[in-house]
């Protein structure tokens, strides 16, 4: 299996939590001439397997017009084998499409989209810096449903300055009445430089404390499950025979091609990334030297790549297959890793059972701590 990533770095204004690779206020031209440029590195790319999962990832994806996306994934579509049935994702905001743009993602052959929520109450968003509005999401999603999208994810927040636990609940009440596929549910990380993190460190806003954190995740774990969800990794939940196989294949360690600026790519256990500098990016394209934007993050060895399967593996609620890991290694993990094993165990972490090692509900707070055993 094999999937490909595509890196879309535009935004209409970048949210104040964000420190991915975007930039706000680009012109049609630069749009244009990216995409061109995406285009080259693909056609320039070679890729044995069948393709399953395609995944258009920003920034945000509904910046570029629905033209656009249809001409990059034409490219993809004639470089590349890709399965009949593969999953095809974008990510959208709510305040940059229309029902023309959901049908020009129908055309370009988009099965799944993903949608930027994050909370229902708006002056949640308008503090998060988001540009939409809840009414205009549930417009969207609408819409998306009317013409025949039938695999939706929408992603929540939790832990946001000034959100109550009541905030969350009603977030997942109107959610949940909208019957999506998939819910995926994130808690904030005060990344270092972003306007949010300078306004909670001004004082300016407050962070809630980390029991009521605590609190919505599990409670949102509680309602979700019994509005019949799985909670299948530790940030998402799906119904049935909808969990995101793009990210699935990429926490069982699976390979993965990225395109476009700051893209990372998983080939022949070495990860890679393309360069965050839209500008030098762009150069490298344009005098093909595609291999100059390639950038050698890590070459795994034996001990790294079963430890990062490990760490992977976790993230899933069902673990490890044991039995998986000795087929993939020709060793068994209880035997490799048995000092971190018995340590994760001792602390109630983690937990052994048949053929899956697991988190257990303790391990669920504290992933952290199992990770690093594995870093």
């Amino acid at each position: 299996m094999s999937g490909i990533y595509v890196h879309i770095p535009f935004c209409q204004k970048k949210c104040r939590y964000c420190d991915f690779i975007s930039f706000d206020n680009c012109s049609e031209e630069s749009k244009e001439m990216y995409v061109e440029n995406v285009v080259k590195e693909i056609q320039n790319t070679q890729i044995a397997q069948k393709i399953d999962t395609i995944y258009i990832g920003g920034g945000t994806p509904s910046n570029l017009k629905a033209e656009k996306i249809q001409k990059i994934l034409q490219v993809i579509f004639q470089q590349f084998d890709v399965s009949k049935n593969a999953e095809i994702t974008i990510e959208i905001n709510p305040g940059t499409v229309n029902l023309q743009t959901l049908k020009g993602y129908q055309k370009a052959g988009i099965n799944r989209l993903s949608i930027g929520l994050q909370a229902t109450q708006n002056h949640l968003l308008e503090m998060l810096g988001r540009i939409h509005k809840y009414e205009e999401f549930e417009k969207v999603y609408q819409e998306a449903r009317q013409i025949g999208f039938t695999n939706i994810n929408v992603d929540l927040m939790l832990g946001l300055p000034s959100q109550s636990l009541e905030d969350v609940e009603e977030s997942l009440k109107k959610v949940i009445a909208l019957k999506p596929e998939h819910i995926s549910i994130y808690s904030l990380i005060l990344e270092e430089g972003t306007a949010l993190e300078k306004l909670i460190s001004s004082g300016k806003l407050k962070m809630p404390l980390e029991d009521l954190e605590r609190k919505m995740y599990w409670n949102t774990k509680k309602i979700l499950e019994q509005n019949g969800y799985e909670h299948y990794e530790i940030s998402n939940f799906a119904k049935s025979g909808f969990a995101s196989k793009h990210n699935l294949a990429c926490w069982e360690q699976e390979e993965y091609v990225g395109f476009g600026v700051g893209a990372h790519s998983y080939v022949d256990n070495k990860r890679f990334s393309n360069t965050d500098k839209f500008e030098e990016y762009a150069k490298n394209i344009e005098c093909n030297n595609f291999d100059q934007n390639r950038i050698l993050q890590e070459k795994q060895n034996f001990e790294a790549q079963a430890k990062e399967y490990m760490m992977l593996g976790f993230r899933k609620l069902e673990g490890i297959s044991i039995s998986k890991f000795e087929q993939k290694f020709h060793i068994h993990p209880l035997f490799y890793f048995r000092f971190e094993i018995s340590k994760l165990e001792e602390k109630g972490l983690i937990e052994v059972d048949l053929d899956k090692i697991c988190l257990t509900k303790k391990g669920l707070d504290f992933a952290n701590l199992v990770f690093e055993e594995f870093v």
